[in-house]
């Protein structure tokens, strides 16, 4: 049952994921991961929320499922390499330090709730 749980969390924080980026590249455009940023941010805040409000299977769901998988270190880390790949140096730097200081701001924002 544990399995299943986190399992369909994951798949709404994965098609979560996806539409952001798909709305937010729209919006603004893909000269900045920007959608990679707000999921990142978004889903570190909400998980600060989940591990303060929930526990079991709810936590299950809501924070290894669906945070587990709205948010995105794998992609976050290749959008950095791209960016440095694409001689945009100061691009990159920007990208890491606000993934890193947001998100951890997001995952303290999101404990302080409680």
């Amino acid at each position: 049952m544990t399995l299943l749980i986190v399992a369909i969390g994951g798949a709404l924080g994965a098609l979560a994921r996806y539409l952001s980026d798909r709305l937010i590249a729209a919006l603004i455009g893909r000269d900045f991961p920007w959608g990679t940023l707000v999921v990142n941010v978004v889903g570190s805040f909400l998980l600060g929320v989940v591990l303060v409000h929930t526990d079991g299977r709810l936590a299950l769901f809501l924070g290894t499922g669906g945070c587990g998988a709205l948010t995105t270190y794998s992609t976050f880390a290749s959008e950095s390499v791209a960016l440095l790949e694409g001689r945009q140096p100061g691009r990159a730097l920007a990208n890491i330090v606000l993934n890193l200081t947001l998100g951890v701001a997001g995952v303290v924002l999101g404990l302080a709730t409680g």
